[in-house]
């Protein structure tokens, strides 16, 4: 397992060293950074921008301290700045993309909200990913469980939830096999390891 709750042991895809905890690993466990004309840092959390890029964990510890002992400089091999801000902009933006593409498996009907929906999908193992609000009821949590040999998402607020579902909030959430899930489940890591808070999801069953 390595920073971020990503598991290292994935040999599909180009790897890339952390300039922050020196660790080689899959690109998806990491957040890709290119510098400006002007040398400012920005993240490229699609990595799709052109340009020289250099990765960091996709972690809040490993980004805090590329920014603190200025190690973007070194990465680049040229002096550039990184705005004292920059991992509480990493997180907004892999949040929004996470939530993006659970909107877009919504549209796609691979996702389902509502506390009975879910619950029915779950009964019937269709569903694949369980997401449920960080800060939703923990009894009302608790009455379900994570698909076996499935996924559990809980570091998304009601409110971020509600954005992917065109509601005001949502608590409960669930994700078909196939289609986008494993993205949103790789996106969701990435933001795991941004957010300061434990998912609550530790001792959960998983079948």
């Amino acid at each position: 397992m390595g920073r971020g709750g990503v598991h290292k042991n994935r040999s599909d895809g180009p790897e890339r060293r952390c300039i922050a905890t020196g660790e080689v690993q899959p690109k998806y466990g990491l957040i890709r950074f290119v510098a400006g004309p002007d040398g400012q840092v920005f993240p490229d959390v699609a990595a799709k921008l052109p340009g020289r890029g250099v990765y960091v964990a996709a972690d809040r510890a490993a980004l805090d301290k590329a920014i603190g002992k200025k190690l973007f400089s070194r990465g680049f091999k040229a002096q550039v700045n990184a705005a004292k801000d920059l991992t509480d902009e990493v997180e907004k933006q892999v949040a929004r993309r996470v939530v993006e593409l659970i909107s877009l498996a919504r549209k796609s009907g691979d996702a389902v909200t509502g506390y009975e929906k879910v619950k029915t999908w779950l009964d019937r193992e269709e569903a694949q990913v369980l997401i449920q609000a960080s800060d939703g009821s923990g009894r009302g949590k608790s009455k379900l469980s994570t698909p076996h040999f499935g996924k559990y998402i809980g570091w998304l607020t009601a409110d971020e939830l509600g954005q992917a579902f065109g509601r005001q909030t949502v608590i409960h959430a669930a994700l078909a096999s196939g289609g986008l899930a494993k993205r949103v489940v790789e996106e969701a890591q990435r933001l795991r390891g941004l957010r300061e808070k434990d998912d609550g999801g530790k001792g959960r069953s998983e079948g």
